[in-house]
């Protein structure tokens, strides 16, 4: 089972991105705080994390140190009317995608399959090597 970690303040959001991941079947573990979700994530590393902006502009050090599962991505998002922080480089450049959130719910949860989807494609998913037609198919 895919996990996902949600990291951030802003609990309704957390919330129903929690129950929407669980309905298409990943395993969402919610954490308030940067420490807790690095925390949660050294127990079971996940294939993404989703991590408030806010957040992770305050702590680079601690956004970068969360432990992801092989093949794993760093997402950020922000909610809509919330005040647009500026990230450090080094931030910038480890994160897959930066979203508005409820707005680009359906983008992150694309962007959830395809990372699960090139984690077993290549081999990095512990659930099973890729298949052969998987194989040919990426060539």
């Amino acid at each position: 089972m895919t996990h996902i970690l949600l990291v951030g303040t802003d609990l309704p959001v957390l919330e129903g991105l929690a129950q929407s991941f669980g309905a298409l079947g990943f395993s969402p573990v919610v954490a308030h705080s940067l420490a807790e979700g690095r925390d949660l994530a050294a127990q079971v590393p996940p294939l993404i994390a989703v991590v408030s902006r806010e957040l992770a502009a305050t702590s680079s050090s601690e956004t970068l140190s969360i432990p992801l599962a092989p093949g794993g991505a760093l997402v950020l998002y922000r909610t809509v009317g919330s005040t647009l922080v500026t990230l450090s480089p080094t931030v910038q450049r480890a994160v897959l995608a930066d979203l508005t959130l409820p707005l680009e719910r359906n983008r992150l949860m694309a962007l959830v399959h395809h990372v699960g989807d090139r984690a077993r494609v290549t081999g990095r998913d512990r659930s099973g090597s890729p298949t052969p037609e998987e194989l040919l198919h990426n060539r």
